[in-house]
């Protein structure tokens, strides 16, 4: 005999997705059908990663082409039972959240029609049971009203068990079938054929009645709950309410209203005082107010003028304005901000995995339970066995929910990132919102987050036989090469002083991030930065030593000029403190989180900033990669870092940090550093962002505790471990209501968000 050789299979290679696709999957209705689908899609050969959703109802796979297409990803999910289909190209966030809603609407609008219908045959098939005997003609009657809840309203129960059945698996629809199926058939053969039954000496008893109850008790669930998830989403259908349906172009000489879709970059659009503006553009004639709430969460509005860019959704408050349309369509600014909420409300948080592995071996553990519960009960009971058996299986089928389970995280999630869009916050996901919720230190970048980041010459002092244009000349001459805030504001002022003309070229420019630029400027060499900068050229800076002294006592940032070898003067420049500053970082305070401010200025000024405020830790001097190697040296001794800045110089540690929060603007939202965006650039948004997390974090664990306890304790009361204890057994009627309000509870719980983060 051939000696056998046993070898280890070596484990797969880890997929490489370099292409992702989102695919509306129709036909889910618990966390069963959620769990189904995702194994399918993370079972499949080239699925890096799926994420499925049951409250956007879509599937986000990120694949290797290579290995396996779009067309093959829907055809997976369709062979499992559930519906399908690639979007439509072309279609923007815009359509994708109205053919949800849509969807939203027809499905609740038919389950309440249901809910009405049975709740009435309910009705009456309770006064039939309470006003006489049981006499074959009430027999009848029950069986039709039962026959009319199992054929029509609650057809959808058992198509989708019989579905999920041909396809080996299970989900909700399997236990309300199984459960009503069972009972409905039991009552059935018990009208045609008692004496199958009274010849065994067993009742011919019928629940006829408990069938169209439990049917009607879920269905008004189900109404319940499509209503509730209908609130989760109105955060989102606000915005989607923001788009104009047509915009007034001037095409040629004339003024024309075309529809929205109709507009094309390049368009000279108008906008009336009243009116919503239909598209982005900048501003080229005109001044007006401009209402940004519903994108900013600003309240007061903001008045633009030639050169200011606006942004579509938005509302013209006072003034007739005339601008360029810049993006429109799935580019613009509130097709952005749709997206990236219906993305963050599709992510899953971390807490989420325990519910999901539970959700998956659910159904069959529970049929498992409610079989093994009518054996039991058969096996045992001294009168009515197979009545009493039956009673508790169907029990056992009908109040347990996985519902609740799956519903848990996902609708805090969705409430809670509609929520923080209404207070200019961004959150890119439920695994943000725990990130964010476990931040002991917040680190903030000075310039931007704290300050206005609009820098201002406040002080122009030069060394004889240097004169004060000359050095504005010179200096401005290098900057306008530059685009950091400080060069801006060097360049803006000597653009503003009296007789000013234009700048002389600048030649053989170079720069160092952080440091300063050089350049020759009328054949003169001049260098400008900061005093680190210009000694690391081996320049002198004992000539301004005490003009940078002063500055820095003011909290101002000097800026050294040397022309050909020699320092030739300082510029002052000072950044104003943001008014709310020293509020958001009372608030910050105020959670119980330390606050640190990071600098690339001088440590007097970013100290003198810092006092300003209420900060006490101050880190100044850092260049970017400074700021990560702080980031890091934080999460060394166990932190969990959130890192405040604007997304660009600071996009490094904003990315390394725990949790990165990016102060953009309602026109300028598609920040990728960061985990969260501010849409506006009051830092008292932090705190904002912060309480919402925390709050989710709340909720989340309330919603799952009560899941977990509620099938841990309701699954064994329904199978009668009470009864040694009461006499009494669980009815399946009251098993019903209990299923159909967990889930109710759970929703209603995460709504409570809608208030969450302040006013």
């Amino acid at each position: 005999m051939e000696p056998v050789t046993l070898t280890r299979r070596k484990p797969a290679a880890p997929v490489v997705a370099s292409a992702s696709v989102t695919i509306p999957v129709g036909g889910m209705h618990c966390a069963a059908c959620q769990a189904t689908v995702q194994r399918v899609l993370q079972t499949t050969p080239g699925v890096a990663t799926a994420t499925v959703s049951l409250m956007t109802a879509d599937a986000t796979i990120a694949y290797d082409p290579a290995q396996v297409a779009p067309d093959q990803l829907v055809s997976r999910i369709v062979d499992v039972g559930y519906h399908a289909e690639l979007r439509a190209p072309g279609r923007t966030a815009f359509d994708e959240q109205t053919a949800q809603d849509e969807a939203q609407d027809r499905d609740y609008r038919a389950v309440r029609t249901k809910a009405a219908v049975t709740v009435a045959a309910a009705v009456a098939a309770m006064a039939l049971a309470m006003a006489t005997a049981m006499s074959p003609v009430v027999r009848w009657a029950q069986l039709a009203l039962a026959t009319l809840a199992v054929g029509w309203t609650g057809r959808h129960f058992y198509v989708g068990a019989w579905k999920a059945f041909r396809h080996r698996t299970a989900n909700m629809d399997t236990l309300i079938a199984l459960g009503t199926g069972a009972a409905y058939v039991y009552s059935l053969v018990a009208t045609f054929w008692p004496h199958l039954f009274m010849s065994r000496g067993i009742a011919a008893d019928v629940y006829f009645e408990p069938v169209v109850v439990i049917i009607a008790l879920v269905l008004v669930g189900n109404a319940l709950e499509g209503r509730a998830r209908r609130a989760t989403s109105s955060a989102v259908r606000a915005l989607v309410g923001l788009r104009a349906r047509t915009a007034r172009v001037l095409r040629g000489e004339a003024e024309r209203d075309v529809p929205i879709d109709e507009v094309v970059r390049g368009d000279l659009v108008l906008v009336r005082p009243g009116e919503r503006l239909p598209v982005d553009g900048d501003v080229t004639e005109g001044e007006s107010a401009i209402d940004e709430s519903m994108l900013t969460g600003e309240p007061v509005p903001v008045v633009k003028r030639s050169g200011d860019r606006v942004v579509g959704g938005t509302i013209n408050r006072t003034g007739a304005l005339r601008y360029r349309a810049t993006t429109v369509g799935a580019d613009s600014v509130l097709a952005q901000i749709v997206r990236l909420m219906r993305s963050a409300q599709g992510a899953r948080a971390p807490i989420q995995a325990l519910a999901d592995r539970i959700s998956a071996v659910f159904v069959p553990v529970v049929v498992s339970i409610a079989i093994a519960t009518f054996v039991t009960w058969y096996l045992v009971a001294e009168s009515a066995p197979v009545a009493r058996g039956l009673v508790a299986a169907v029990s056992v089928l009908i109040i347990a929910c996985p519902c609740a389970m799956g519903l848990a995280v996902p609708t805090a999630v969705m409430v809670a990132t509609g929520r923080g869009a209404q207070l200019g916050v961004l959150f890119k996901g439920g695994d943000v919102l725990q990130r964010l919720a476990d931040v002991s230190v917040v680190v903030l970048d000075k310039t931007g987050t704290i300050t206005e980041g609009r820098p201002s010459v406040v002080a122009v002092t030069p060394v004889a036989p240097m004169d004060e244009s000359r050095l504005l000349e010179l200096a401005a001459a290098v900057e306008s090469m530059s685009e950091h805030p400080l060069a801006s504001a060097i360049v803006r002022h000597a653009g503003e002083r009296p007789g000013a003309g234009l700048l002389p070229p600048a030649r053989s420019f170079s720069s160092e991030t952080g440091g300063g630029a050089a350049a020759l400027v009328s054949g003169r060499a001049v260098v400008i930065g900061s005093a680190a900068f210009v000694e690391s050229r081996e320049i002198s800076i004992a000539p301004v030593q005490a003009a940078i002294v002063q500055a820095a006592a003011g909290a101002r940032t000097a800026v050294v000029v040397a022309v050909d070898g020699v320092a030739a003067g300082v510029i002052a420049i000072a950044d104003a403190v943001k008014p709310g500053a020293a509020e958001a970082v009372a608030a910050i305070r105020a959670l119980g989180i330390d606050v640190v401010l990071l600098s690339g200025d001088a440590r007097a000024t970013a100290e003198s900033v810092a006092r300003d405020v209420g900060i006490t830790r101050v880190i100044a001097g850092t260049l970017p990669a400074g700021k990560l190697a702080e980031i890091e040296r934080l999460q060394a001794g166990g932190r969990v870092v959130a890192m405040v800045g604007d997304g660009i110089n600071d996009a490094p540690a904003l990315a390394r940090a725990d949790v990165g929060i990016a102060v953009g603007t309602g026109t300028d939202v598609a920040i990728e550093a960061g985990d969260v965006t501010l849409m506006r650039g009051d830092p008292r948004a932090i705190s904002a962002a912060l309480l919402v997390s925390r709050a989710t974090m709340r909720v989340m664990k309330q919603n799952l505790g009560w899941a977990f306890a509620y099938n841990v304790i309701g699954i064994p009361v329904a199978a009668g471990v009470l009864f040694p204890l009461t006499g009494t057994m669980l009815s399946p009627m009251i098993a019903s209501a209990a299923m159909a309000l967990s889930s109710v509870s759970v929703i209603t719980n995460s709504l409570r968000l809608r208030r969450a983060g302040g006013t």
